[in-house]
């Protein structure tokens, strides 16, 4: 196993966004046409991560012209040229394979998932004393 890590490291890519399941990413793809290499780009839902090292694939779906589309991506191919993370979704499965039975807005919108943000009271010598008395 020492020996396929040790070729297949080079090719793995290290500048990847953190992205789940539910959440809603912009893949953007070097396409080539002829001799003209342009980037095309794929929004749409993360359904499902499957894989580990060079090998690991995530499946994104979109719903284009009132129709679904799925494609699979292999995470450190070079033809991806970068990954944004729009969205984060909340959801409670690995893989979202219920998606292709709902339509309209359904197919679509996942909840987002908030942060909550925790603020902390920064005590300072002044408060201090004045809670001591």
């Amino acid at each position: 196993m020492e020996k396929i890590n040790l070729v297949t490291s080079p090719q793995l890519k290290s500048n990847l966004p953190v992205f789940k399941p539910g959440d809603t990413v912009s893949v953007h793809v070097k396409v080539v046409e002829g001799d003209k290499e342009r980037i095309q780009q794929f929004q749409g839902i993360v359904m499902g991560i499957r894989g580990a090292g060079v090998s690991k694939t995530f499946r994104v779906r979109k719903i284009s012209n009132g129709v679904g589309v799925e494609r699979i991506f292999p995470i450190h191919s070079p033809n991806i040229a970068k990954i944004e993370r729009i969205r984060e979704g909340k959801v409670r499965r690995a893989k979202l394979y219920y998606l292709r039975n709902l339509t309209g807005k359904s197919a679509t919108k996942i909840k987002e998932k908030y942060k909550k943000l925790i603020v902390e009271e920064q005590t300072t010598p002044e408060t201090e004393t004045k809670n001591a008395e």
